[in-house]
């Protein structure tokens, strides 16, 4: 998928006994949820996976990352997309190659005596790339993280347990795992987004809108799914591919191949 615009941020979740970190991935032009991972410490681990997640489904276009001032973002986007070379016959793995139109830009958000001010940086990739990738995928505007701050307060308005002031607490890590990605899922097949709406003129000046959920306006579905149809879902499961092992296949393994592979 050409995700074009990429933007990630954490929510700190209350738990009894602690906090609980919780870090998602959307993508901005359609307003898909890409990846969520829970952790109970806010540190590099939890920033590769949820990026790994969001690689897992990036084609190699050019593509820009938004993210805070967490150092360890830049680190994990610029490891994780990065596609191997080919080894042509010599030994050893393969040579990992970073994508070349890849920008990264970071949001830090400071208080200086009572007053909010805001540092825009390019760490990586040029300001006309960035211009452009912004305007392709946003509109234009200036740099900002405020899709995956909205998208973080849709999840906190329905999930009691990421609401700042109350006295719902989230009792098992499984459990919010669980919710998160029952809520994603809700959010990009059954949730129509006001923003991703499409105006059909009409004659005599009438208009009508086509609205779209974020799976739409990505491309990966025709219509909006019911909360029935989102649960009734099977993902089939991956096709079989034979063991690899030195030395020739016996003849149950062959017989396999033949039947699942040929």
């Amino acid at each position: 998928m050409e995700l074009q615009q990429v933007q990630a941020d954490e929510i700190k979740v209350k738990r009894q006994g602690g906090y609980i970190w919780m870090a998602m991935a959307m993508m901005v032009s359609s307003r898909l949820w890409l990846a969520g991972v829970i952790s109970p410490q806010r540190d590099r681990h939890l920033i590769q996976a949820v990026v790994d997640q969001a690689q897992v489904i990036a084609l190699c276009r050019p593509l820009l990352v938004a993210v805070d001032g967490l150092a360890s973002y830049v680190t994990a986007f610029q490891r994780a997309f990065r596609s191997p070379l080919p080894r042509h016959g010599q030994p050893g793995r393969c040579r990992l190659c970073a994508w070349s139109e890849l920008a990264i830009v970071q949001v830090v958000k400071q208080r200086v005596d009572g007053q909010l001010t805001i540092v825009r940086r390019c760490v990586q990739g040029s300001a006309e790339q960035v211009t452009r990738l912004l305007t392709v995928s946003q509109g234009g505007g200036h740099i900002n993280t405020a899709f995956i701050e909205r998208l973080n307060a849709t999840f906190r308005q329905r999930l009691p347990w990421l609401t700042r002031r109350c006295r719902y607490l989230a009792r098992q890590p499984e459990t919010l795992q669980a919710s998160m990605f029952v809520l994603g899922c809700v959010y990009n097949f059954c949730t129509y987004h006001h923003s991703l709406r499409l105006a059909l003129h009409l004659p005599h000046r009438r208009r009508r809108w086509l609205h779209r959920t974020p799976a739409i306006a990505a491309g990966l579905t025709d219509h909006r799914w019911s909360i029935a149809e989102l649960f009734e879902f099977r993902v089939p499961p991956p096709r079989w591919s034979p063991p690899k092992r030195r030395g020739r296949h016996s003849k149950h393994t062959l017989q396999l191949i033949n039947h699942w592979c040929i």
